[in-house]
């Protein structure tokens, strides 16, 4: 059956450019995040910070762990589609938008105050409200021709950003860290209150924005199981100690004091606000050349970053409008491609309005908090989905695992998503509490999606809990070129056949994804949930690793998984409808004896055929005859 398959989506990303685009984003909230939590935490700011990094440790790993399973876009939608339904993951999409929309707002919001180091009228109202618009405006049309990002640019940026910041620290570490001016400065209770504190660790996940990157750019991943997980610590090990450095050297450059109306304060959160760093640049008290030359560097490299990070996030909702469309929970014009740039113009031009209306009042605190409101819902979701898939799918491979591990009711339930998932939910409920603008605007902004979504399934006769997805027929030539995007291949015995999958990979688009798994069949005397097997399982799963690592040194793209059941065929054919598959490819070679040819396992597959299916079985001798794979056509075709 012919898939639609987006354009340019090519599996050419390794781990430092996952790195760079995770770190690019993540990393380049420190350049108002540090403002906006400082303006509340004051003296605790760096407690704040670490509190907040542990959230996102916690958020990592399960994102880490649901990117490797599933390399798609979509991110907490997409483990939500898998562990529950259709509802949950658009609440979660639906949320992680606004996220995108304020990621956008934000960091484009930033850029003029720090151009504002060249150009001192960018710095306040109203050239910093014109300047962020004019940035969502060039980079909407930038996106609309499709020029595209240099991974190597980014690349690029990203370490040269992570070096200035780790230099930044270093240098405020000998000049003006005092440890004693660091403590003396914490006045719990008054400053900051315990409101005033509530409020700051309510806000401060946004200086994590940016962790959904990795689980979207996954599905352009070399070896999304393998390099999402390295990614993501990296961005973790980096992120979490150039937060925690840089918040320690400011409060230190910028001490909270008293001022002439008795309240506590910091330059930090008052006068440098909306360019914390270069706040910091200006409290080191550099003198002549040096300290213009560093004021420029930092605003240039800050505002540059802001620029890139802006970007990311219009990458970023394109990538999910997509995914949300392709899944019928958002009309097709989300993912309607420009006739001539091939880009989805109008996902792109109406997500770019959204965010230049919220820049226009100029409040940052403001979009902080409607950011904390769709990211904490997401978050939440993300974790609840992992747990909820350990509970309903043990068996499914997971190339990487969440750790701290306790055995359940039969299924290995991670702390760190559930501990993340009790965290992210009480910041969650925290904003809708303290913060009056992102309660109203998120929940109008959330019951308005879900209204719309219902409505709209509504009028496709589709129920709102049902998996769909558009196919061929559904959408016009010119929307999506046509493709064969996945293979499935089933394996019955530990004797892999690595030629197989091979001519499987063939047959296919040179960046599809070979599913292969193995068919565990469980005799119908016994019972499914009993042991018994566990011999059989390791041989299974150890053959399913021989395989991956096979596949892997002729540089093929392949998923691996075991499944148990009673009846192959149908355990085939569940498998290829629920993951929307192109092709089943069956080579009987290794197959038992009664499997050979058109077994009764082959029979059914063909009877009840979900797409494609091609079958190669073994000779007269036993041997499967090496032929040159067909060519297939680029249309709906019939069933071989």
């Amino acid at each position: 059956m012919a898939q639609l398959k987006t354009r340019g989506l090519r599996k050419t990303v390794g781990v430092p450019g996952l790195f760079a685009t995770a770190y690019g984003n993540v990393g380049s909230s420190i350049y108002y995040a540090l403002g906006l939590v400082a303006a509340h935490a004051l003296g605790l700011t760096p407690v704040v910070f670490i509190f907040a990094g542990g959230l996102f440790a916690l958020t990592a790993k399960t994102y880490a762990e649901g990117a490797a399973m599933f390399p798609e876009a979509g991110g907490s939608s997409s483990f939500a589609r898998h562990a529950f339904n259709e509802v949950v993951s658009f609440i979660a999409g639906w949320g992680l938008s606004l996220d995108y929309i304020l990621t956008i707002a934000i960091s484009a919001f930033f850029v003029p105050h720090y151009l504002a180091a060249f150009f001192p009228a960018l710095g306040h109202a109203p050239g910093d409200v014109i300047g962020g618009v004019a940035t969502i405006a060039i980079l909407a049309l930038i996106n609309v021709r499709g020029l595209g990002e240099s991974a190597n640019l980014n690349i690029g940026l990203a370490i040269l950003d992570l070096f200035t910041q780790v230099a930044l620290v270093g240098l405020g570490a000998v000049m003006v860290l005092h440890p004693s001016v660091l403590v003396d400065q914490v006045h719990l209770g008054t400053a900051p209150s315990l409101s005033q504190l509530i409020f700051a660790v309510s806000i401060s996940m946004l200086a994590y924005t940016g962790i959904e990157t990795v689980s979207n750019m996954a599905e352009e991943a070399r070896d999304p199981g393998e390099q999402v997980p390295k990614a993501v610590n990296l961005v973790l090990i980096a992120v979490l100690g150039i937060y925690a450095g840089i918040s320690v050297v400011a409060l230190s450059a910028l001490p909270v004091h008293q001022d002439a109306a008795g309240h506590y304060v910091t330059a930090l959160g008052s006068t440098y606000s909306e360019d914390p760093v270069l706040g910091i640049v200006a409290a080191l008290h550099l003198h002549g050349e040096v300290a213009t030359i560093s004021r420029y560097y930092v605003g240039a490299l800050a505002a540059t970053i802001l620029f890139i990070a802006t970007n990311a996030g219009m990458i970023g909702i394109s990538r999910l409008s997509w995914s949300l469309a392709e899944h019928r929970q958002v009309p097709g014009a989300f993912a309607r491609l420009h006739p001539r740039y091939h880009t989805p113009w109008f996902t792109i031009l109406f997500f770019s309005l959204i965010a230049a209306a919220l820049v226009l009042p100029g409040n940052t605190t403001f979009l902080g908090n409607l950011y904390s409101f769709g990211a904490m819902l997401s978050f939440t979701i993300a974790h609840l989905s992992i747990i909820a898939l350990r509970r309903r799918e043990p068996d499914r491979y997971r190339p990487y695992k969440a750790p701290w591990n306790v055995r359940w009711r039969g299924a290995e339930i991670p702390l760190t998503a559930v501990i993340g998932a009790i965290g992210t939910a009480a910041a969650f409920v925290s904003v809708i509490v303290l913060h009056p603008e992102a309660r109203i605007i998120g929940s109008a902004w959330l019951l308005l999606g879900l209204v719309g979504y219902l409505v709209y399934r509504r009028r496709l006769g589709i129920d709102p809990r049902e998996l769909t997805q558009v196919r061929h027929a559904d959408r016009p030539l010119d929307f999506l070129e046509v493709s064969y995007k996945s293979a499935l291949l089933p394996i019955f015995g530990p004797e892999i056949d690595i030629d197989a999958m091979h001519r499987a990979a063939l047959v296919v688009d040179p960046d599809a994804t070979v599913e292969v798994f193995y068919v565990l069949r469980i005799p119908r005397e016994h019972h499914l949930p009993d042991g018994g097997f566990d011999a059989l399982e390791a041989e299974a799963r150890s053959a399913l690793e021989a395989a991956r690592l096979a596949a892997r040194s002729r540089g093929l793209k392949v998923r691996v998984n075991l499944v148990r059941c009673r009846n192959p065929g149908k355990a085939i054919v569940d498998e290829a409808r629920e993951r929307g598959s192109d092709l089943i490819y069956i080579s009987t070679e290794h197959a038992p004896s009664d499997e050979r040819l058109l077994g009764p396992t082959t029979r059914y597959v063909l009877a009840k055929r979900p797409c494609r299916v091609i079958v190669e079985g073994a000779g007269e001798n036993g041997a499967t005859p090496r032929r040159r794979p067909p060519r297939l056509p680029q249309a709906e075709p019939a069933a071989v």
